[in-house]
């Protein structure tokens, strides 16, 4: 082979290996670029499913203490008219006892 198809031959394996190179520097940098924006994706759709998950975990620790609320203000009102209930039967007995006290400081200063 004479020597200038040589030179020309090595010339295209050199412009070839060129474009292959540069080929594979695109498909690099594509690859790299679609991996970034999956990653991206990926810390996204983590964020959301965090923030939902933490409004779910808010929204039960609200029911749980609106439950446990309403729960203490029924336990309240049942004390409240328990105590209501004791002293209107106390009425009587307590009227009664202040008259015996007040009957004996009269009979006392006569």
């Amino acid at each position: 082979m004479p020597r200038p198809e040589v030179l020309e031959r090595i010339k295209e394996a050199e412009t070839e290996a060129d474009d292959i190179v540069a080929d594979a520097k695109e498909a690099r940098e594509e690859r790299i670029s679609e991996a970034r924006t999956k990653a991206e994706e990926i810390r996204s759709e983590a964020h959301e499913e965090a923030e939902e998950l933490e409004q779910r975990k808010l929204e039960n620790a609200r029911d749980d203490i609106e439950s446990k609320r309403k729960k203490l203000l029924a336990e309240g009102e049942e004390e409240r008219e328990t105590l209501e209930t004791r002293a209107e039967e106390n009425v009587d007995d307590a009227i009664e006892f202040v008259l015996d006290r007040f009957r004996e400081a009269v009979h006392a200063q006569t």
